[in-house]
């Protein structure tokens, strides 16, 4: 079986020497680098997750991130000093799929480095999502044997944690999720009211690459006080 590969990105050769010896324990394949440019350069189809420190020189954490999602869907992981839920919301808008803050234990970094790589091959296909069933919406069609999205004739990279939001939807039109449901059934971990701003974020982007107007959404529909809803 190949091993997966984990790009990481800190400017503290220290950091990296720890968290790498750590990944190749759990049997990751780690590629480093020193700042934001170092991991863009670095960034390739090869890479199964990418792990960014928000605060480097020459280019951050997040504007590396949003430089890679203009090419990747793989997740990316953010680990700051910031724990703030304004500064995670800039961290997903920029593309970004979950935040670890520092200090943080080793049991936690792998903890979570294994559940974005599970949802990421899922997302990809290496398992079987949902038979091959083709969802279609008016202008927009899911096909789930190749996970992908097309809008259009047209098709759209969309993030795994954002594909597999509108995944969920689809698949239940008219039905209402609340932020605990998605949150729960998308990243499978516990919610916290914290998480409800996550939630807020990965849908406000997914709008913005589905949808015409993302103020005025033809897809998904917030109902207001209950949740979210495809009709």
């Amino acid at each position: 079986m190949d091993r997966q590969k984990i790009l990481f990105a800190d400017d503290d050769p220290e950091i990296r020497e720890v968290v790498r010896i750590l990944l190749e324990s759990e049997g990751f394949l780690v590629e480093e680098a020193a700042d934001g440019d170092e991991a863009v350069e670095k960034m390739d189809a090869s890479v199964d997750l990418v792990i960014l420190d928000v605060m480097m020189p020459q280019r951050s954490g997040i504007s590396a991130c949003a430089e890679i999602r203009k090419k990747f869907t793989a997740p990316i992981l953010f680990l700051t000093a910031k724990g703030k839920d304004s500064d995670k919301t800039v961290g997903f808008s920029a593309g970004g799929d979950d935040y670890l803050v520092k200090p943080f234990s080793y049991a936690e970094l792998t903890a979570r480095v294994k559940a974005m790589l599970r949802r990421y091959c899922v997302y990809r296909g290496k398992e079987t999502v949902s038979g091959g069933k083709v969802i279609e919406l008016p202008g927009l069609l899911i096909r789930t044997d190749y996970n992908e999205v097309i809008k259009n004739g047209t098709e759209i990279q969309l993030t795994d944690l954002e594909y597999r939001i509108l995944l969920l939807l689809a698949g239940n039109r008219r039905k209402i999720f609340t932020a605990q449901n998605l949150y729960e059934s998308v990243w499978e971990e516990p919610y916290f009211y914290t998480c409800s701003n996550t939630v807020m974020v990965h849908i406000r982007n997914l709008r913005k690459k589905l949808e015409d107007d993302p103020q005025n959404p033809r897809y998904i529909k917030n109902v207001w006080g209950k949740g979210y809803r495809i009709e």
